[in-house]
């Protein structure tokens, strides 16, 4: 049997070198080739460069021809890093904000203690994936081939929770976290000085009045019955202290868990925007795109991964509510069915994204555990 007090030490280790050399997504280069290192170092098959920077590894026992496979992200966010930690990022600008640092070393860990233990039957296919944070690491492995050349039955992923205790996990059957879209808005006027905007067709004003009418989309659009998201993030204009603006960009982003939600959204926005460029004489472009779909679990799968969970975890419980926040997971889910869940960060941990957020090394073991839970409960031995 493993050593689990020595697996600890030795993914706290992963981690922390991890955080130490962030990197952007698809810019994953030197945490590929450490995930591939320590990866062929178990004996396991190895495939780089999946979709520019991911990295596939491939576990077989027995004779089963199903397979699971369980994913991790790598990549960090552009923040600066304010945690003081001894591990703290090299790289100025860039830090592991959302925990993928942690990530990726529980799946090194899990794939230890499947080598180590086995306990199943079948392929495991552990799938560590460059840029989450923006939506564009899943599909570019599914675009190079991923489903046909690692082909797997079921896909589980896990990802850190502040606010929840540690060894305590969450789930739930169907939604449990939502699309993105993201919209830019662009007024064009004729701006001037500011002491005269009878002069022209200043752009400031109309994008005040769209901040805010785009708001309605939510309040007075869509059905209260329906969770749906508009936030305006910025507004960028080419004016100055005493010149109105000619361009106005107001930019944000939109969360919904349904296909209709979201066309409701951009037909609102779009007939919003039209109406105020009128109503104030200035052009409008709309520019609407949909970055993150849905992440929807597998209700019988969610099932069978609270079942594997319980064994190894403190306390594990179905998610009353599913989140707002998107996931890029979700597109390995619109090609093989599965979950994903969330374990704990600890209760007093900075959210995610913030400069003091740090992955809560106490959790890696746990996580460990359940990856490699789940893959003995989905390949029984016979």
């Amino acid at each position: 049997m493993t050593d689990l007090k020595s697996l600890h030490a030795q993914m706290t280790e992963w981690r922390r070198d991890l955080h130490r050399h962030p990197e952007f997504g698809f810019e994953e280069r030197r945490t590929s080739a450490f995930v591939a290192e320590n990866l062929r170092g178990l004996g396991i098959e190895v495939t780089e460069g999946i979709g520019g920077t991911g990295v596939v590894g491939t576990l077989r026992r027995g004779t089963s021809n199903r397979a699971v496979a369980l994913r991790a992200d790598m990549d960090a966010l552009r923040i600066t890093e304010a945690t003081g930690a001894a591990w703290t990022s090299t790289k100025p600008g860039t830090m592991h904000a959302c925990g993928h640092d942690g990530h990726t070393a529980m799946l090194l860990g899990a794939a230890q203690l499947l080598v180590e233990e086995g306990g199943f039957d079948g392929t495991v296919r552990f799938l560590f994936q460059p840029a989450e944070e923006w939506g564009q690491g899943a599909r570019a492995m599914l675009d190079d081939g991923l489903m046909e050349r690692f082909p797997f039955d079921e896909v589980y992923g896990l990802h850190n929770m502040p606010g929840l205790p540690v060894g305590h996990f969450e789930t739930r059957p169907g939604a449990i976290m939502s699309a993105e879209d993201i919209f830019e808005i662009t007024l064009k006027g004729k701006g001037g000085h500011a002491s005269r905007p009878d002069w022209g067709r200043e752009v400031m004003v109309p994008a005040c009045s769209l901040v805010l009418e785009l708001q309605t989309i939510v309040a007075r659009r869509l059905s209260p019955a329906e969770i749906a998201v508009v936030s305006v993030t910025e507004l960028l204009t080419d004016g100055t202290r005493n010149a109105l603006p000619s361009t106005a960009r107001v930019l944000g982003d939109c969360r919904s868990f349904h296909p209709e939600v979201s066309a409701r959204i951009e037909e609102e926005m779009r007939r919003i925007a039209r109406g105020i460029a009128e109503g104030h004489g200035v052009e409008v472009e709309v520019k609407y795109t949909r970055e993150f779909v849905p992440t929807i679990n597998d209700a019988g799968l969610a099932a069978e991964m609270m079942a594997a969970v319980g064994p190894v975890s403190r306390e594990v419980a179905t998610r009353p509510e599913p989140m707002t926040g998107s996931e890029d997971f979700a597109r390995f889910l619109a090609h093989a069915p599965g979950c994903y869940a969330f374990i704990g960060n600890g209760e007093n941990c900075p959210p995610l994204h913030h400069p003091g957020y740090d992955f809560n090394d106490a959790a890696l073991i746990h996580g460990a555990q359940v990856h490699a839970a789940i893959v003995r409960r989905r390949l029984p031995l016979q």
